[in-house]
């Protein structure tokens, strides 16, 4: 996902986007714990769309909205 996708965002979808990821990322590490994963990249691209979201909801509550 992009940044620019992200800044398209309301606060309300950065939230839910954040949440799907963040549970997305205990799934692939537990898929990694087991041994059943097929993809390793995918947990540090997860890890940097979770740094993106958090970076533009920091952006937002410094700058305000259309920062």
């Amino acid at each position: 996902m992009k940044a620019s996708e992200i800044r398209n965002l309301s606060a309300a979808e950065l939230d839910e986007k954040l949440a799907e990821l963040r549970d997305e990322l205990f799934k692939l590490r537990f898929q990694q714990a087991v041994n059943q994963l097929d993809n390793p990249m995918r947990i540090s691209a997860v890890k940097k769309d979770i740094a993106r979201i958090k970076t533009v909801q920091r952006d937002i509550e410094l700058h305000g909205t259309n920062a």
